[in-house]
């Protein structure tokens, strides 16, 4: 057996990162993609808003001209905001009123997220986005569509400063509060869900082990504090609000829509 089949035998599938999700997707039904800090908790916010989302593999000038081009706003960096843009913060879309100045279309560039679900998009697999916020609800809408074909969820992670990849706390707990929603509700004291990989229940249990503080183990986490410090705590507060949302983002033909209106 290679490494890429070693969890082909199971219907529920976990890894972390591009080849993560390589690794995750043979033959699945669905994949879902989990960057909670922040691309895919903006991603549940704008479709909430309404809006239809382009991912994007880079922050450069390719991405104003495919904005251009698909007369869509380009998020751009939280840093580099000026009047009237948005940015990949959550919280900057959330307050923002796009819609109402005629707007339906955003890119929305990410280099952990954005790029994992372009990736998976361009190797034919449907994809997801899941966040805290929208977990219950998009583990619901997988349950009543996969049937008996395989579920892959991927942890986006972040990134070291050399570039490899840093398992982030707060992608495996989105993760794992998306598994608790496809084990359907079992209790703490169940065994392990029929098909589930044990990285999958490593995930799973992971997630149920801090529920109850998951405000505070995402405040505190590394990623999280690292946004406090830059002045963006509201966007952690967004990320943490888990269940607000019933959206379902799913990736069709190069933009996510809500597959749960």
């Amino acid at each position: 057996m290679s490494l890429a089949d070693g969890q082909g035998g199971y219907r529920v599938r976990f890894d972390w990162g591009p080849a993560g999700a390589d690794a995750v997707s043979p033959d699945a039904a669905y994949v879902a993609v989990v960057d909670v800090l922040s691309f895919t908790t903006t991603l549940t916010v704008a479709i909430e808003q309404g809006l239809h989302v382009l991912p994007y593999r880079w922050r450069d000038d390719s991405a104003v001209d495919v904005a251009r081009r698909n007369g869509a706003m380009l998020a751009v960096l939280r840093k580099e905001a000026g009047p009237g843009q948005v940015t990949l913060s959550p919280e900057s879309i959330l307050h923002a009123n796009l819609r109402a100045e005629g707007i339906d279309r955003l890119v929305l560039p990410s280099p952990n997220g954005s790029a994992i679900a372009v990736r998976l998009a361009d190797a034919g697999v449907t994809v997801i986005g899941v966040s805290l916020r929208n977990a219950a609800a998009a583990a619901a809408w997988v349950r009543q569509r996969a049937g008996d074909r395989p579920v892959g969820v991927v942890a986006s992670g972040e990134r070291w400063p050399d570039g490899s990849l840093r398992p982030a706390i707060e992608d495996l707990l989105g993760a794992g509060a998306f598994l608790d929603g496809l084990a359907e509700g079992r209790g703490w004291g169940a065994g392990v869900p029929d098909g589930f990989s044990p990285e999958a229940m490593t995930a799973l249990w992971a997630y149920r082990g801090v529920s109850d503080g998951l405000a505070d183990a995402l405040r505190e986490s590394v990623s999280g504090r690292e946004l406090r410090g830059f002045g963006f705590a509201g966007d952690v507060e967004v990320a943490s609000a888990a269940g607000a949302s019933k959206v379902v983002p799913v990736l069709l033909d190069g933009w996510f829509i809500d597959g749960g209106s």
